[in-house]
């Protein structure tokens, strides 16, 4: 596995260097010089690095974020949001289904302000 292939990885999983290496039980200098071609990964971190990829980013543990009060505008730069919206203009049918479910929450717009 070439350093090129660990970025590719990375990017595919849309993980940091420390969230790749908490996945693999190592630490994230050794991602990073595998990165950098200063070392190379066992046979053994090849293959969990492949099963990792076939289960894709869900497979990645990632550290939950403080929920923090997020205007609209920082909300549209969560790169989720425009994933699920290319999701649902393309998916009539998962249109349909976020519709009916969304029903049941109550309009952002009708509850009074703090």
């Amino acid at each position: 596995m070439t350093p090129e292939d660990i970025k590719k990885l990375r990017q595919e999983l849309g993980c940091t260097a420390r969230e790749l290496a908490g996945a693999l039980g190592i630490e994230q200098e050794t991602v990073l010089a595998w990165e950098h071609g200063d070392l190379f990964p066992t046979k053994r971190f090849v293959g969990m690095m492949a099963e990792l990829r076939r289960k894709g980013p869900e497979a990645i543990p990632r550290k939950k974020k403080k929920a923090a009060a997020s205007s609209p505008l920082q909300l549209l730069a969560d790169p989720e949001l425009w994933r699920l919206f290319r999701k649902l203009l393309a998916h009539p049918e998962l249109r349909s289904a976020a519709l009916k479910l969304a029903e049941t929450y109550p309009e952002p717009t009708d509850a009074p302000s703090p």
